[in-house]
């Protein structure tokens, strides 16, 4: 069994005795601060594997399908052109480069999925042998998405920024129809999101109401509050990563550069190591110790 399926597959069972999971699963999202060019896509799913990340997350649009023609000629300034449907061409991957992507990532042995803004995207995602789905917090109240994504039955990571309970309530319920595993994730949609506003509290929340795994997408800048979302017991963390948070694009100012990512992963991995398992230990290190200090015995 493919181990990343397999540490997911293991979270009813941490919810049983605990409630920080033994690993948390960590998405490194590429998304679009890739800006179309392959080298950068390269340098940053090596970054996530080089910083121990479980899989790296890409964004897929059907630009005609996602927004209307009035607003893809509408101007705006950007590397590609002077319109809406250069900026959003530019930042598109195709076909071919999906298939380098897959390779790439087969060959460095790190699992990959994207989020797809449409139900064609979806499909065209549908054709790689993908481990897992991501529906956006943009997407989670189309119900008819819902139904195609859920209709595959993959592990499905569900974001819930910009959704009021109710909409959550219809997602789940979705998902359960097809009998198809997810996990919700909190989320705040601001980019990048200030601390004030993270609420990390709704991670317990959504795990009371639902009785499923809950995990956090975060879009601040600093990494503490994806430590802090850990120890409340989010089986999964998602962040968006990038080379330069001064590179050009929306989702840059909202992400960790390649140090901040290490940094994060890195005490990430030690919180169970550090938590250990509560039971009381006098060890034979302590008992040494204890020959020296104290000297009435």
């Amino acid at each position: 069994m493919n181990k990343q399926v397999s540490n997911l597959e293991s979270v009813a069972s941490d919810m049983a005795t605990s409630v920080v999971p033994n690993r948390v699963f960590f998405i490194a999202e590429i998304g679009i601060n890739h800006n179309g060019d392959m080298n950068i896509v390269r340098k940053l799913i090596d970054a996530a594997k080089d910083a121990d990340c479980d899989a790296v997350k890409f964004q897929k649009r059907t630009l005609e399908t996602v927004y209307t023609e009035e607003f893809l000629d509408s101007p705006r300034e950007s590397p590609w052109g002077t319109t809406q449907r250069e900026q959003k061409a530019g930042l598109e991957l195709n076909e071919a480069q999906y298939r380098e992507i897959d390779a790439y990532c087969r060959e460095k042995e790190i699992e990959w999925f994207a989020s797809a803004w449409d139900i064609d995207s979806q499909n065209f995602l549908k054709s790689f042998d993908l481990k897992f789905n991501k529906v956006a917090s943009a997407m989670t109240t189309n119900l008819p998405f819902l139904e195609v994504v859920a209709a595959e039955q993959r592990h499905t990571f569900i974001s819930t920024g910009m959704c009021e309970l109710s909409d959550v309530d219809k997602a789940v319920e979705v998902f359960r129809k097809h009998d198809c595993p997810f996990t919700l994730l909190h989320s705040v949609s601001t980019y990048p999101a200030v601390e004030e506003d993270l609420n990390l509290r709704c991670i317990e929340s959504l795990r009371e109401r639902y009785l499923c795994p809950v995990g956090y997408s975060g879009h601040e800048v600093s990494v503490s509050p994806s430590v802090m979302a850990a120890m409340l017991g989010a089986t999964v963390i998602e962040r968006h990563i990038t080379l330069q948070r001064a590179m050009y694009g929306s989702d840059q100012s909202a992400s960790l550069e390649i140090d901040a990512l290490k940094r994060l992963v890195t005490i990430l991995r030690k919180i169970p190591v550090v938590l250990g398992d509560g039971e009381k230990r006098f060890g034979e290190a302590e008992r040494a110790v204890a020959e020296k200090l104290r000297y009435w015995e």
